[in-house]
């Protein structure tokens, strides 16, 4: 199942990864900007025709915006994540690699109290 909350905030960061507002992506896609704004959300389920104007626009590949949902998409996610830091000095590295591994514990103490 797509979960389109998690495609709507990708589809915020391939946008802003680009430098592009939420107008200029409305304009490019040819839809309006409350739309694009719901789908970032997830409060709107896009039709495969806006998924694929939104691509075009965006410049970037149908994968990149749905990899999260696919589970063989893992080495691709991981070399996303890699390609995030790599321009990163040490210092901002570490403190991400702190912040992921804290984030990750906290996950994991939730689940077990969600048992």
């Amino acid at each position: 199942m797509i979960d389109y909350k998690t495609v709507g905030l990708r589809i915020r960061a391939v946008r802003l990864e680009k430098k592009l507002t939420q107008e200029k992506l409305a304009e490019a896609a040819g839809v309006g900007v409350t739309h694009i704004s719901h789908i970032e959300t997830g409060n709107s389920v896009p039709s495969l025709q806006v998924t694929v104007d939104i691509v075009n626009a965006l410049g970037c590949s149908m994968d990149e915006l749905l990899c999260m949902d696919v589970e063989q998409a893992r080495p691709v996610r991981d070399s996303w994540l890699g390609e995030l830091v790599a321009d990163c000095s040490d210092e901002e590295v570490k403190l991400i690699t702190d912040t992921v591994l804290a984030l990750k514990a906290s996950l994991r103490r939730l689940k077990i109290t969600e048992r």
